[in-house]
Formats: C-alpha cells, structure tokens, sequence
C-alpha cells in the first residue's frame, strides 16, 4: 500500500508539474477570449478529452514504438530529461512560450483549437508523453498501472476545472502570483528531470564499462 501511496504521489506531482494547468490557463484565455463562456466550456472539455486519450494511447503503446524503432526506455529516460530540464527552465524564468498563434489564425479555426494546439502541444505535450510512456514502464504491476491511469484522470481533472475557472483563477492569483507557482513548478519539473536524466543513464553506462 505505501508502494501504491509513493507512486501515486510520484505520478500526480510529475503529471501537474509537466502540464501545469497555473500556466495553460492565460493561454487559454488569451486563445478563447473571443468565445462565450459555452462555447469556450465546450472547447475546454473537447481539449482535456483529447489529452487524456493522447496521453492513455502514449502510456499504453509507448513499448510498441520502443520495440518497432529499437528504442530503450533508459535513452527515452536520458530524452525525457533533457526536455523535462527545458521545459522547467523556461518555467523557472517566468516564460510561456509552448506555442505562438495569431489572433487570425485563432478566430478563423476556433473549432479546431481544441485539438491543435491547445490539446497537442499545450495540454498534452511531449514533457506529458514523455511521462507517461516511463512511469507506465516503471509500473510494474497491475495494482501500478491502475494507479498511474488513475492520476493521469485526476490531472486532466483538474485542468478541466482550471480551464473553466481560468478566468477567476487568474483574477485571484494575480499576474504575481501566477508567475510565482509557475516558478514553483519549473524547479520541480527541474529535479525531476535530473533523477530521469541519471535513472537512463546509469544502467546505459554500466553495460558499456561491462562489456
């Protein structure tokens, strides 16, 4: 049970961090701010059900795309790392710069942003498959596994929230406020990435000093 506890914790925490529902949020509004409060509701719900499917067919897949593209999960690892340090670092700075949409392109595709780019790279992007596909490895039992979908769903959950309250939230926070959690995150994002970055690397180069 205390195995469960940690790993639930280990997943909720990196899940909240990499997709970070503080800082979706202003790009959301900003994305949105010409729809009414149903149409962007709806947009929010299509966006998170996308992520969440994305992210449920990364998790469950990732070992086939290992195995076809003769891919380890310990050079995976040693990627997710660096993308994990990258993201955090813009986030320790204070920076959202996931994705640039113009304010055309955002009125002449407003229902297609809910899959491109709000869903994919935003919400769900590759810090979020990235953690997915190794935390579904390292969940080595059924017991785990069901653990991680189910963190994933609390997530997701969350950000549906955040999303249809962005607006409040933000109001709340404040422009300082925002801007503090969103640096919380990124040093969190940050360690982790460190322990991901050494986790791949270890065994890698213990196979080449055994050879």
């Amino acid at each position: 049970m205390n195995e469960s506890i940690a790993f639930a914790l280990l997943c909720f925490t990196s899940f909240f961090s990499v997709m970070n529902p503080l800082g979706v949020m202003p790009v959301f509004m900003t994305m949105t701010s010409e729809l009414d409060d149903r149409n962007r509701r709806k947009t929010a719900e299509r966006a998170v059900l996308v992520a969440f499917i994305t992210l449920m067919i990364f998790a469950l897949s990732g070992q086939l795309l290992f195995k076809f593209f003769g891919i380890s999960v310990d050079s995976f690892r040693i990627v997710g790392g660096i993308i994990f340090f990258m993201m955090g670092y813009e986030m320790l700075q204070a920076r959202l710069s996931r994705v640039e949409v113009d304010e055309e392109s955002v009125r002449s595709y407003v229902k297609d942003i809910s899959i491109t780019p709000l869903a994919i790279p935003i919400i769900c992007g590759p810090g979020a498959i990235t953690n997915a596909i190794v935390l579904m490895q390292d969940a080595y039992s059924i017991e785990l596994k069901i653990v991680l979908i189910t963190m994933i769903l609390l997530v997701v959950t969350i950000m549906l929230i955040g999303l249809i309250w962005a607006g409040k939230f933000i109001k709340m926070l404040g422009d300082t406020g925002n801007k503090i959690m969103m640096r919380l995150m990124g040093l969190i994002i940050m360690v982790m990435a460190v322990e991901f970055f050494f986790a791949g690397l270890r065994p890698i180069v213990r196979d080449i000093l055994d050879k």
